[in-house]
């Protein structure tokens, strides 16, 4: 399909579900509560550029302005757009968990993959000066950059898939300084039967963890002051599941692709 059509098609699907139920939670009491640059249009932009692997803000609208002027007449400033995308953060949810619903999960796999990615708004000195969203966001480390950072945490577990990207089941934020057990414990509350799999921040009596069925011996490269099975595991996790991250970055494309 090209990606003319795609993108007619999105914007179809994104207007469906406006009309039905994303129309009240952008509802303007005000003389210009229906702008030229319509909701519609808008979210239609953002999720195209995030698309076309432009996450940040000020890329999807270089990208939309640079190869689609023609298809959004009406596209506002830089400044504008990024205030309607702040102002339609409470559509875009809705949409996520619309399109989410609509993916669906294997009920015949049991394997998943658990972790979480930093949500940086402000790194290594500003991340002390760092105030935005303070209800939602603190400073915090992540080990994986080895950074210092003021944001929060984006947490996932997936379905594993073969030769596939992992198809997101559960999806959660928190805090910068909150740590990855208790979160995993949380979004494992009512999921049962299942094998996930994690680095070394979940090893630590993962409710519901099922380690692989296999006899492991002693290996002379085990750790010291770590035991063989929990060595082994870790390794045998790392090998074995998709790195969260590369998931994240093509989950709308996923999304997308599910949705049709």
């Amino acid at each position: 399909m090209r990606k003319e059509h795609q993108l007619i098609e999105l914007y179809c699907a994104i207007c469906h579900q406006y009309d039905t139920s994303l129309a009240n939670m952008a509802q303007r009491q005000s003389n210009n509560f229906c702008p030229k640059f319509t909701d519609v249009e808008c979210m239609t932009t953002y999720i195209w550029g995030i698309t076309n692997q432009k996450f940040e803000v000020k890329a999807c609208y270089e990208f939309i302005k640079d190869y689609y002027d023609g298809w959004f007449p009406d596209l506002p400033s830089y400044q504008a757009y990024s205030n309607r995308i702040c102002y339609l953060a409470d559509a875009f949810k809705e949409l996520a968990n619309m399109f989410l619903c609509g993916m669906g999960l294997d009920a015949s796999h049991s394997d998943y993959i658990i972790d979480s990615v930093p949500i940086i708004l402000a790194s290594h000195k500003r991340s002390r000066r760092g105030k935005v969203a303070s209800e939602l966001c603190d400073k915090g480390y992540c080990a994986s950059k080895e950074l210092h950072y003021y944001g929060m945490k984006l947490h996932i577990l997936a379905q594993c898939n073969y030769k596939a990207m992992p198809t997101p089941a559960v999806m959660t934020t928190s805090k910068a300084s909150c740590r990855d057990l208790p979160i995993a414990k949380e979004m494992l509350g009512d999921i049962f039967n299942i094998r996930a799999f994690g680095d070394k921040a979940f090893i630590d009596k993962l409710p519901h963890l099922n380690y692989p069925p296999v006899k492991i011996k002693a290996s002379k490269s085990t750790p010291r002051g770590m035991k063989p099975l929990r060595c082994i595991f870790v390794r045998f996790a790392i090998d074995v599941r998709i790195p969260v991250k590369q998931c994240l970055t093509r989950t709308s494309q996923s999304l997308f692709d599910s949705f049709f």
